[in-house]
């Protein structure tokens, strides 16, 4: 291996994705460890959370307005290589595409103009750090994987799931079947993966929120969260700009 293709190993291996798994030991004096929990009740975890249930007839009003535009979306890994196996190579004959909203302080201003509603309700959310929706074609699986860090929590709102045969995502060991209006709160760290033998699309907006921790522990996840401002965030928008939707037609 020459020169140049250990410099690009050491680059990708150092990327920010794996070097936020370095709080991680930290973080799980605190959160349980291995035996840290799947699932989360949201009243008592984040309540702020169901500020956007309430909204879910608006989200989803918007979301349909731009649903049509699907093939103009990036593929998740279009935007953030670090998913190219989950979205770009397993069962790679059908899409997982993202429509970005929010990214670790960034705005990609072209896709909140049209979802203004979405924006407001995600507004509300104290120490976000991701929203966005994620739409996975008929049949899409995601294969098991496990996000970088304890970092956050992962909230998912379902918004257009099929009556038949609907998608479920295992965390753990731990199963969970979407449901349209319906939120659930869960550990994006802890192995987890989507099972789909559906025959439409499904969608939900994802939310990543930092976990609740006590101080100074919150505080040092604060200070940490500023590396995604700086080389996250910004990375993901700029390529996320690059596919404009067209503005759905004003209704007659």
């Amino acid at each position: 291996m020459g020169v140049q293709q250990w410099y690009l190993k050491i680059k990708r291996n150092a990327g920010l994705y794996n070097f936020s798994r370095i709080g991680n030991p930290l973080y799980g004096l605190f959160t349980g460890g291995k035996n840290r929990p799947a699932f989360f009740d949201i009243d008592a975890t984040i309540p702020a959370l169901r500020q956007v249930d309430a909204m879910y007839s608006e989200i989803k009003e918007e979301l349909l307005q731009i649903l049509p535009q699907q093939s103009a979306m990036p593929r998740y890994h279009d935007i953030d290589t670090n998913l190219i196996y989950s979205s770009g190579r397993y069962n790679r004959g059908a899409r997982w595409n993202v429509f970005m909203l929010y990214c670790y302080g960034s705005l990609p201003e072209n896709n909140r103009a049209l979802c203004p509603k979405t924006c407001e309700a995600i507004s509300k959310i104290p120490h976000l750090n991701q929203a966005f929706f994620s739409i996975l074609d008929p049949g899409k699986s995601i294969p098991a994987h496990t996000g970088p860090t304890q970092a956050y929590l992962r909230y998912h709102l379902g918004l257009v799931v099929p009556e038949h045969n609907p998608p479920s995502i295992r965390v753990r060991q731990e199963y969970y079947t979407w449901k349209e209006g319906e939120s659930v709160l869960f550990d994006d760290s802890l192995d987890h993966q989507v099972y789909s033998k559906s025959d439409s699309v499904r969608v939900v907006l994802i939310l990543d929120v930092m976990r609740p921790f006590p101080e100074p522990i919150f505080t040092a996840n604060r200070i940490f969260r500023k590396l995604g401002e700086w080389f996250y965030g910004p990375k993901l928008v700029h390529k996320a700009n690059a596919f404009r939707l067209q503005a759905p037609q004003a209704k007659v």
